[in-house]
């Protein structure tokens, strides 16, 4: 078993802070990896405070803006010392390009400036620290290129588009006032989502430091603006941020426990070649690359509850109108990804601040036909020029394709039972797990020489897999679609006449394409099929019965008795598999609930602790409690509870007390007027 700080990297080429180096020695971490949690937890506590005392109603935008603009460049050069020069200069370059070029064309030249500045960056670091892992200025850089550059499409459609002619996300981000210096560079470099994103777009942060995201997103819950409503209730985040904190830090264990059991460098080594067989070079993959996945989940998971602890991240309320929603600026659902059935459905909840950068500069704006290639050129060119970046999206694009004919030709054959189904989701999620080790080690491994003689050590045999799949497949195995009956209706008019219609259609369908990239992974790109069948059945399976309908006689054909017993199976079928399902969504209600309680807890004791008596006590006094005690004997005295009961009573009102004092501490009114927090 390694040391973790030999698995991150050597260090030799960072230029940060090395203040705490002996708390890196002290841990066994590489002082680069110490200094980004010193910085990130040190951003959470400061994202409390930014949103409980400079909070909009008590001081002006401009405070606001300056202050995160101000740690943020704390945070930059503590972190990468000298190197921290490129995280000023980038934006700058492109803040002059923005207020100097023509909005027409504006978005192309801060693209063409924003990605070569980058990609020197990256061969910069290629040359002086090949294949590193430490801690470097790319990352931040990558994260603020997405910012400038979604900034000028933003700019260049809400100055030259006509509104009708955006799609809707892209009337949502149109800006038609060109910002301020300061207004830029905060939102280019605020400390919240300096080090480790996620992505927010310009105008999603205006209106948070502006303090108009929460009357927003109430809107929109609500589904109408109400224009004379001057106050509204802003919800705690103070829950989802413990709940991700929590999360975050189980990652890093996990990330720390697996990484020196199954380090990515050891398949670089001969020996690993030499000793490993197909079988286990195949657990070593899935086992590595989960390990580091987990190392992103981390830094997305805190980056998350740090924007949220600040206020940032508010995406108004679940249907029930109660619980509120913190996922505007969510980069990350391990659930989903880890336990997807597919490809696609990994993709979609890997990096999503990357996923919708993506759409928004590519795929909603070219020729459907070139969307494909635009946007894999864009998502390899962002990440650098690493040999092993693509061969992961190269693979991964060819599981994806392959993936999708497999599903054809054979998920309709595992839909008749339940049973089945639920077979079919198990087996399919323990093969996208090997599929998805196999393609994004590279990723990781970064060399091409390595990856490749990798690939050779397992004879490529997915590869191999997916080429059969594609082209040999589809030729000898029937697609599987489950006959339906069709609808017949004969009617004999009085004029001898006969009017029929067989009902029958032709199998439609509608595509819609979304591409995923993986900070950590691959690029990738989907298509999700909603159909009618062959002959006009709905998706559920229901047929209609075919009936001849013969001078008021109602004929039942063998084939509608057939259709009427194979409905039944799969509605019997159906609701086997909803109660599993009910089963499991009520299983995961209870721990959020128990995880809510034991927060609730923490938070009342916190208020609790804070809450002054008459006295200015900190504490009630043991004379107070014993009075109040005594008081609530007496009253009860009735009773057949005797003192117990008087202290239940207490303990019950002193709970009601704290409950109703969180509730006004955590409900924070947010004055507004004409969008602007006064």
């Amino acid at each position: 078993m390694q040391p973790i700080a030999n698995i991150i990297g050597s260090n030799v080429y960072y230029d940060g802070s090395r203040l705490f180096t002996w708390l890196a020695d002290l841990c066994g971490l590489s002082v680069d990896l110490v200094n980004f949690l010193i910085t990130q937890f040190l951003a959470l506590i400061l994202a409390s405070v930014f949103r409980s005392y400079l909070h909009p109603s008590k001081v002006t935008a401009s405070t606001r803006h300056a202050i995160g603009l101000v740690i943020g460049l704390f945070f930059g050069y503590f972190c990468f010392g000298q190197q921290a020069i490129h995280i000023a200069g980038l934006p700058a370059v492109c803040y002059v390009v923005i207020r100097t070029q023509n909005p027409q064309i504006v978005q192309r030249i801060v693209m063409v400036v924003a990605l070569a500045y980058l990609s020197c960056i990256h061969l910069h670091r290629q040359y002086y620290d090949y294949g590193s892992y430490s801690l470097d200025i790319t990352g931040p850089l990558m994260i603020i290129t997405q910012k400038v550059t979604s900034l000028a499409f933003s700019i260049h459609d809400g100055f030259t588009r006509e509104m009708k002619d955006l799609t809707h996300s892209q009337q949502e981000h149109a800006i038609k006032k060109l910002p301020s210096a300061l207004e830029f560079f905060s939102y280019t470099l605020h400390f919240q989502g300096l080090l480790a994103g996620p992505l927010v777009f310009y105008k999603d942060y205006i209106d948070f430091i502006e303090g108009y995201n929460i009357l927003k997103q109430t809107a929109v819950s609500n589904g109408k603006y109400d224009g004379e409503k001057k106050i509204v209730h802003e919800p705690s985040p103070v829950k989802v941020v413990v709940k991700k904190v929590i999360a975050s830090l189980v990652c890093a264990l996990v990330f720390i426990k697996f990484a020196t059991i199954y380090p990515i460098k050891a398949m670089k080594e001969d020996g690993f070649m030499a000793a490993s067989g197909c079988f286990y070079s195949f657990w070593y993959m899935m086992m590595a690359t989960t390990a580091v996945r987990f190392k992103y989940y981390f830094a997305w998971l805190m980056a998350d509850a740090i924007c949220n602890n600040s206020g940032l991240g508010f995406n108004g309320y679940e249907k029930d109108g109660v619980t509120p929603r913190w996922d505007m600026v969510s980069n990350i659902d391990v659930w989903a990804f880890e336990f997807g059935t597919n490809f696609r459905n990994s993709i979609n909840a890997w990096n999503t601040g990357t996923n919708r950068w993506l759409r928004m500069l590519v795929f909603e704006r070219v020729p459907k036909r070139y969307g494909t290639v635009l946007t894999f050129s864009l998502s390899a060119l962002w990440h650098g020029f690493y040999p092993g970046y693509y061969m992961t999206f190269a693979t991964g694009a060819f599981i994806v394709m392959a993936a999708r004919v497999a599903r054809k030709l054979f998920r309709e054959h595992f839909q008749d039972t339940a049973f089945k189904r639920i077979s079919y989701d198990i087996l399919t999620c323990l093969v996208t797990r090997v599929f998805m080790g196999y393609a994004t080690f590279p990723f990781v491994l970064l060399e091409f020489k390595a990856g490749l003689r990798m690939y050779l050590n397992v004879f490529m045999c997915l590869h191999l897999v997916c080429l059969i799949t594609v082209f040999i497949l589809t030729k000898f195995v029937p697609r599987g679609e489950r006959k339906r009956s069709s609808v017949a209706t004969a009617v004999i008019t009085t004029s001898g006449a006969v009017a029929s219609n067989d009902g029958a259609t032709d199998s439609t369908c509608q595509q819609s394409k979304s591409f995923g990239n993986t900070t950590g992974d691959q690029n990738g790109w989907q298509k999700h099929t909603a159909s009618t069948d062959r002959n006009g059945t709905t998706a559920n399976g229901s047929a209609t019965a075919a009936a001849v309908t013969v001078n008021g006689h109602h004929l039942e054909t063998n084939e509608q008795q057939q259709t009427a017993a194979t409905s039944k199976t799969e509605r019997e079928s159906d609701n086997l598999s909803n109660l599993i399902k009910e089963k499991f969504e009520q299983e995961t209600r209870n721990i959020e609930e128990l995880i809510d309680k034991t927060v609730t807890g923490i938070v009342e004791l916190k208020d609790d602790l804070m809450r002054m008596n008459e006295n200015n006590e900190i504490f009630i006094s043991a004379e107070s409690l014993r009075k109040r005690q005594q008081t609530k004997v007496e009253n009860h005295s009735g009773s057949d509870h005797g003192v117990g009961g008087g202290v239940d009573a207490f303990l019950k009102k002193e709970i009601d007390a704290l409950n109703a004092a969180v509730q006004q501490v955590n409900v924070l009114p947010a004055v507004l007027s004409n969008g602007h927090a006064k």
